[in-house]
Order: structure tokens, then sequence, then C-alpha cells
């Protein structure tokens, strides 16, 4: 499954030859598809190693960055994150960076494996608290440490508009797209967040946490690691149970500003998502439609 334009298929065939030309001492372990979201495929390796392929050009320089700041920031946080072990080289067949990683055990967040919501929003504040409050160890918010998300809402408005267009059509239905607009305009009136640049994480979805006997195990996929301002990292919240987002805010004591500010970064993202991936990734659209839904049940 292709999703963008510049990709380049993966499978299992070419992570072996990899592996055969630049780590021969793993190139006949056992390989399984490990899963695959927008912009990785992912593939186990044996008992203890993850290979990560990047699908486009773009994402191919988050390897670097993973590569350089994951093993300086991990002492510091209160989960487990990924440990790379190789950075692979492009090669002709793949021209991209690409990497290795030690192999997290653990299970998407879901009623089927976590306890208690409330103590799992906490358990995720308690690590955006530490990885915020990481020093920047001299990263600035320059070159791949740059993320919209971690910028402002105001620079985002042309083309969020245009993802309100896209979207009435196909999910105007179900979904009151003019209460989504009105959120998203009363929160672009609002004062531009005035605190420090942070770390962010980027992209704290269900699907980037692990959990392991109910609780909060490990946070993965830093490929949108960067420096920036915090509102956009509280915005996959809505991704979660109710109980899981209160217990998340009253830990992190956002003020409302903040909050609505993070509300809209969540509706931007979701509307995009529907909007590129309308074709060709029904799951991660359902995941965007799911957070659309939750954010107008709480308003």
């Amino acid at each position: 499954m292709t999703l963008h334009p510049d990709e380049i298929p993966a499978d299992e065939a070419l992570v072996r030859s990899l592996l055969a030309a630049q780590r021969p001492e793993w190139a006949d372990l056992p390989l399984t598809r490990a899963g695959a979201g927008t912009d990785n495929n992912m593939f186990r390796l044996g008992d203890e190693l993850l290979v990560r392929l990047p699908r486009t050009p773009g994402t191919g320089q988050a390897v670097r960055k993973e590569q350089e700041w994951l093993p300086r920031l991990a002492p510091f946080l209160p989960r487990t994150i990924p440990a790379p072990v190789h950075a692979g080289a492009p090669t002709g067949a793949f021209p991209f960076a690409w990497s290795v990683y030690r192999w997290i055990d653990g299970a998407e967040p879901g009623p089927d494996t976590v306890r208690d919501w409330a103590a799992f929003g906490a358990d995720l504040a308690a690590f955006v608290r530490q990885l915020h409050g990481t020093d920047l160890m001299g990263a600035t918010r320059a070159a791949d440490l740059s993320w919209y998300r971690g910028g402002s809402l105001r620079a985002c408005d042309e083309w969020v508009e245009r993802c309100f267009v896209d979207c009435r059509p196909l999910v105007g239905g179900e979904l009151d797209v003019d209460a989504l607009a009105e959120l998203w305009r009363a929160a672009l009136a609002l004062p531009e967040p005035a605190g420090p640049h942070v770390w962010l994480h980027g992209d704290l979805k269900p699907t980037n946490l692990l959990v392991r006997e109910g609780r909060l195990h490990a946070v993965i996929d830093f490929g949108a690691l960067s420096v920036g301002l915090p509102d956009a990292e509280h915005s996959t919240i809505w991704d979660l149970p109710p109980l899981a987002r209160q217990a998340y805010r009253d830990a992190l004591d956002l003020d409302e500003p903040t909050w609505e500010r993070a509300r809209a970064w969540a509706i931007a993202v979701g509307l995009s998502g529907i909007s590129y991936y309308w074709q060709s990734f029904p799951a991660f659209v359902a995941e965007c439609r799911a957070r659309l839904r939750a954010i107008l049940a709480d308003s």
C-alpha cells in the first residue's frame, strides 16, 4: 500500500537486501511486517529488533534526527522510548536513510489493554511534562527540528480552510463541519502562546503509545521530534476517552486558551488527514473522524 506520490515501496525482500549489504549478521533472522504508518513501514527482525523504513524523502530526513537525539533524551524521560542500534545508509534500491531499533513489547491503548483511563491520562501528562521540561541541549527551532505543529495556528489558516472545503462533501453528513469551523476560527482570535520553546514529540496519537500491564509503558515514533511551542502537543488527547483527556488536562493544569488552541490543532490535523488520505488510507481516516467526533461531543 503506497500513500504518497514520491513513496518508495518496501517489502521483506528489500529489507533483507539492505541487511545483507550492511548488517549481514542479521540478514537471516526471522522477518515479519510489524505495521505501517503514514510515514514509515516497520518490520520486526528476530525477537529483539525493529527495522523502520521511511516512505518518502521528507520522512527519511527524520532518521538522522532520531539517531542523534533519542539517546540523549532517553535518560530524562519517565517511559521507554526507541533506542537506535543501526543507522542504515541509502542504496540504489532504497535511496533514503533507514534505522534499526530495539524492539519494545507492548500493545496499543484501548478498552482491552488499559485498566484505568484516568491513570493513563495522568501517565501521559507526566511524560509530556518531563519531555517539555528537558533542557534543549543546544537544539533550536531550525532545519529538521522545525515543524509546523510547534508554530502558529494563524500560519496554517489558509490550508486548513482548504481542508474544510474538501471535507464538507466527504463527512458533512456525519460531522457538524460548521461547528468545527467556528471552534477553529475562535482559536485563531486568541492571543498567541507566549511561553518558551520546548522539546516536542509531535504526534502522541494512540498508535505511538504502548501499554504494558494496563499502564503506559513506552512512547514511540519520534519522526516528528521538534522544538517549538507546546500547544499542538496536546491535540492528540482527543483520540483518548474523556476520562483520560480530563486527567491529562488536570495533571498539566492547562488553562482555557491553551486548551482551545490545542483543540484547534486537533481539528486541523483531523481535517487534513481526511482530505489527504480519503482514498488511500481508510483506517487513518477513521481515526481522524473519531477525533473530530470527540471534539464535537466535548463542545
